[in-house]
């Protein structure tokens, strides 16, 4: 997934009302649009280094938006809004062994009343659901954890998951980690302990779970390596 434009590298300030963040670009301090919702949690110190993208669309009010935070050296992709775009070229250039075989890719396909799953994938033998999570927090070395706070939209995404298994569709949650500095992921229990076990009693049911991070480079961010998912 590459960026439009070569992003513009400024010093975090903070962020407020959830969606804004104040940037130091040499001399000047710009606002820009947060797009992560989540608490991003051990990422917000002043003083990190960041990086924005810019654009020239004058209908929108915000010209810069948030896209790579540096922490701890490691840098850190924020914007939960180019996870479905990385996941979706990755499954186009058969980075994603598993679903090599796929022909038939969806996007945001309903299922139930209020339920929409990431991608559907469909062959001649099988058809499967994918929803994708994006993970950014890193409490100890060498380890992702999500989420980052409570998730109950994340909890009712794994009960409709089971829900589809019942009719026929083989289930995975996918966790893209925007991050290249960890070699396993778990939950963390702590944050959130319902999230936590009911994912175990779901994996235990068929649900399928699969962990990848990515790799950055001046252009863009694309998926990287397949790492190992701790389960306890």
């Amino acid at each position: 997934m590459n960026f439009e434009k070569t992003l513009i590298s400024g010093e975090f300030i903070k962020r407020y009302k959830r969606f804004f963040v104040d940037v130091k670009i040499q001399d000047k301090i710009v606002t820009a649009h947060c797009p992560n919702t989540g608490s991003m949690m051990g990422l917000l110190k002043k003083g990190n280094r960041v990086w924005l993208s810019k654009t020239n669309d004058p209908s929108r009010k915000l010209k810069y938006t948030l896209q790579i935070i540096e922490d701890e050296r490691s840098k850190v992709g924020v914007n939960t809004h180019l996870t479905n775009k990385i996941v979706l070229e990755a499954i186009y250039d058969k980075s994603i062994k598993i679903f090599k075989n796929f022909n038939i890719i969806n996007r945001e396909v309903k299922f139930g009343k209020n339920t929409r799953f990431d991608f559907q994938i469909i062959n001649e033998k099988q058809k499967s659901f994918i929803e994708v999570k994006n993970v950014t927090l890193s409490r100890n070395k060498g380890l992702a954890e999500f989420p980052d706070a409570v998730t109950s939209r994340g909890l009712k995404h794994i009960k409709e998951l089971l829900r589809a298994s019942k009719q026929g569709y083989e289930i995975y949650l996918l966790y893209i980690i925007q991050r290249e500095d960890c070699e396993e992921l778990k939950i963390a229990k702590d944050i959130d302990p319902e999230y936590h076990e009911f994912l175990i009693k779901a994996v235990k049911k068929k649900l399928n779970v699969l962990c990848y991070d990515c790799k950055f480079s001046t252009k863009g961010i694309k998926l990287n390596r397949r790492i190992k998912f701790k389960i306890k």
